[in-house]
């Protein structure tokens, strides 16, 4: 069987502005973006709360497919990525210092996330 090969984020965010200039024809307005976001966060929000929270599925809906919905989640955010001039591997690098410089002893010293989560 032969897998596809890995793609780098800087990768995607080149198919991603590929995509938007041959099929999409254009990228839509970083605001229009941005509340397309929001949509389909919330598309993945729904799905969580139904698969891991206290709400159910509608009888006789379709199977969600939740990595479907990570995957329009990450298009769109790099969207705008790309309309904003982010380049993401480099603003990846830096968050995850600045995370580790930050939590570097909190986290480990923090009793709560010693213990199972609870099932409230």
């Amino acid at each position: 069987m032969m897998t596809e090969p890995e793609i780098t984020i800087r990768q995607y965010q080149d198919i991603v502005d590929t995509w938007v200039q041959t099929v999409g024809v254009r990228y839509y307005t970083e605001l229009t973006n941005t509340a397309i976001l929001m949509e389909e966060v919330g598309e993945v929000a729904r799905i969580m709360a139904r698969l891991y929270g206290d709400q159910s599925f509608k009888p006789g809906a379709e199977p969600p497919d939740l990595a479907d919905e990570f995957a329009d989640v990450l298009f769109v955010l790099v969207c705008l990525a790309n309309q904003t001039g982010v380049d993401l591997t480099q603003a990846i690098r830096r968050n995850l210092e600045k995370k580790t410089m930050r939590d570097r002893e909190r986290h480990q010293s923090n009793e709560k996330l010693r213990r199972p989560p609870s099932q409230g």
